[in-house]
């Protein structure tokens, strides 16, 4: 290293990448800076925060060559609020960024530099796609504040909208927060570990358009519950549904294992690509609806399924992929490890109509053994693990039985990447890779991939 760096050096460089968390990247001397702010192809002024051994961390002073993708951020909170952090990058800027995160992981971790990765499959209106909303609240010098975490904090910014959530996220966020001391009760202190609202949770159906409100609580007992519900429906006339959950243990996780119906059914309904689903209070449900039938056309579209194919979807949730599958399976076989999504999954393939599914509670790489050794075969393998990708026992089974084809849907394409270079190694081909963006404005990125044995 030509140029030894250090904290509070005020520096001009060249950002030449992106983080995974959108953060551009500059090197000065080979030591690599990680700069919030800033986007590649421009030269800035920066601060030197802090620094490691192998990298450190900047502040953006100044930009003297702008990017010709930068734009003006239309929310008022960015880039303060956590949950977005590429909003100043144009929409074909973060599309094409994000083709080049999952093409630079094919490359350097999966060492496929042939397999095609195709352009990111993107959204015609990039905003208001979420159909769930999670929004804490808090007291702060007396009034209660609600809205999302500052980034990497826990700290609650306080605000009045959101442009990637539902226009009835905002007005229910906005009724609560205004309303909530006079009827009497108190946002939760997390550090004092008292008061009583500690979330609200928006849930809609895209396609149904009904509305499910879930007010999280430290405790069961309810003093105002008649008002609240009135003070909703005020707001939300056509809501759907009001519940409440109880969480009184001291903790992060945001739902409590009690939920309990203070107004219309206890789900809501919701369709997408002409199956339909149930979604309860603490349902997993794919937060972005139209590109959700993006993605799982083209995992459907992968498994090239003839209507003689018997199919594992692993990893499977409620049923979402698995239901798509059964349209043109002969059968499908589900395995997810949380049991309640497992009766979810039950619930939606009975609500469907499906007679030729199966859904079983447990560890992939526990039950998937078990219906091979009992005799089970499968030409379809589809997978959608977590960040964490693929437990090795379910590779290393993969490996052993030898499915024909396996579509592989990821939600973080360094994983997805690691277990295509194992999947690689053991005789399988990986044809080509499809990006969908289901989370603009966001560094987030999933993809496709299919691949077949050799």
């Amino acid at each position: 290293m030509s140029y030894a760096v250090q904290q509070n050096d005020r520096l001009t460089a060249e950002i030449t990448d992106l983080t995974h968390d959108g953060a551009g990247v500059a090197k000065v001397g080979g030591y690599p800076l990680f700069i919030p702010g800033a986007l590649p192809g421009e030269t800035v002024e920066f601060k030197v925060t802090k620094t490691l051994k192998k990298y450190g961390f900047g502040m953006l002073l100044n930009i003297i060559e702008a990017s010709e993708d930068r734009v003006e951020p239309p929310c008022p909170v960015f880039p303060e609020c956590g949950g977005c952090q590429i909003q100043h990058l144009s929409y074909e800027g973060q599309l094409e960024r994000k083709r080049k995160m999952v093409r630079e992981v094919m490359d350097r971790i999966a060492k496929l530099p042939d397999v095609p990765v195709h352009p990111v499959k993107g959204m015609e209106h990039p905003w208001r796609y979420r159909n769930k909303s999670q929004i804490p609240f808090a007291e702060r010098d007396g009034q209660v504040v609600a809205g999302f975490f500052r980034s990497r904090t826990h700290s609650i910014m306080d605000t009045e909208t959101c442009l990637i959530q539902s226009t009835e996220a905002d007005v229910v966020m906005r009724a609560i927060k205004h309303g909530l001391h006079k009827l009497g009760l108190k946002a939760y202190d997390e550090h004092k570990d008292k008061g009583f609202l500690r979330h609200v949770v928006i849930r809609k159906g895209k396609a149904t358009g009904e509305t499910m409100v879930v007010l999280v609580t430290r405790k069961r007992k309810f003093p105002q519950k008649d008002a609240a519900v009135e003070l909703i429906r005020g707001v939300l006339p056509d809501v759907t549904s009001i519940i409440q959950n109880v969480n009184d243990r001291k903790t992060n996780v945001i739902m409590g294992d009690e939920t309990i119906p203070l107004f219309g059914p206890e789900v809501i309904t919701d369709e997408i690509g002409g199956v339909r689903f149930e979604i309860s209070a603490r349902s997993f449900y794919q937060i972005n609806p139209d590109q959700t039938e993006v993605l799982y056309s083209q995992a459907l579209e992968y498994a090239g399924l003839t209507g003689d194919e018997s199919v594992i979807d692993a990893y499977c949730g409620i049923g979402t992929i698995s239901l798509f599958l059964a349209k043109k399976a002969k059968e499908v076989y589900g395995v997810e490890i949380v049991p309640q999504a497992i009766e979810d999954a039950k619930r939606n393939a009975e609500l469907n109509g499906f007679t030729n599914t199966h859904f079983e509670a447990g560890a992939a790489e526990d039950v998937i053994p078990r219906w091979y050794k009992d005799g089970k075969r499968f030409d379809v393998l589809v997978v959608d693990p977590p960040r964490k990708g693929c437990d090795e026992h379910l590779l290393r089974t993969i490996l052993e039985h030898r499915p024909k084809r396996i579509v592989y849907v990821s939600c973080n394409p360094a994983t997805l990447a690691r277990d295509l270079r194992i999947l690689e190694d053991g005789g399988y081909k990986t044809k080509e890779v499809q990006p969908v963006d289901m989370f603009p404005q966001s560094s987030h990125v999933e993809a496709v991939a299919l691949v077949e044995l050799k």
